[in-house]
């Protein structure tokens, strides 16, 4: 299966970086294809443009740094991002990728009058979310959450009919300690053996 792992967070020697090097590792081991997206790393600019804006529903952006990501996009069966949850949603710079690449004639196709939009992303058959949280479960679940809302009921709703779909969150990751760190990269370990 080819996977896209989205990669979201500015600092190199964080917690999400030893999540995404773990998710990286299980399924390089199951034999899978995969590509590695660092927003950051490759200073990916999440800010759509006035012009990029008018022009977003009657065609894809323009911009040439954006068809790489749409290759990729193109190119994945399966989705995984890695992120931290930072008030109780997504990154900026994450939401902007989708904003920016999850665009028409990309991710999907307006119609010409009334109707709904049509999917071009039903070859995506799972979409993982991992991710960091300082708060606890119960106030997530209070709030909202809506950074699992995006991506794993708006943006999955995108993908195949069938698309299987996971959540996997290190709560209260401000009170963390090396030993629910390490427990809790045993659960990626094993929740990405059976994605």
């Amino acid at each position: 299966m080819r996977v896209l792992v989205v990669y979201c967070h500015p600092v190199p020697e964080s917690f999400c970086a030893a999540v995404r090097d773990t998710a990286v590792d299980v399924l390089t081991r199951r034999g899978w294809d995969v590509r590695l997206l660092d927003l950051y790393a490759e200073k990916f600019d999440p800010v759509m443009s006035c012009e990029e804006r008018r022009s977003y529903n009657d065609q894809a952006p323009r911009d040439p740094a954006l068809k790489p990501h749409f290759e990729l996009l193109n190119w994945a069966e399966a989705i995984l991002f890695v992120y931290p949850t930072w008030w109780y949603g997504l990154p900026a710079m994450l939401k902007g990728w989708l904003d920016r690449v999850w665009a028409t004639d990309i991710a999907f196709k307006l119609p010409a009058g009334k109707g709904g939009i049509k999917s071009l992303m039903t070859h995506v058959t799972k979409v993982g979310v991992i991710t960091t949280c300082g708060a606890p479960t119960w106030w997530s679940v209070v709030v909202g959450q809506p950074g699992r809302k995006t991506l794993l009921r708006g943006m999955r709703a995108l993908c195949a009919r069938r698309c299987k779909t996971f959540f996997l969150a290190h709560y209260l990751m401000d009170a963390s300690t090396p030993a629910t760190r390490a427990a809790f990269l045993v659960k990626v370990r094993a929740k990405l053996e059976r994605f």
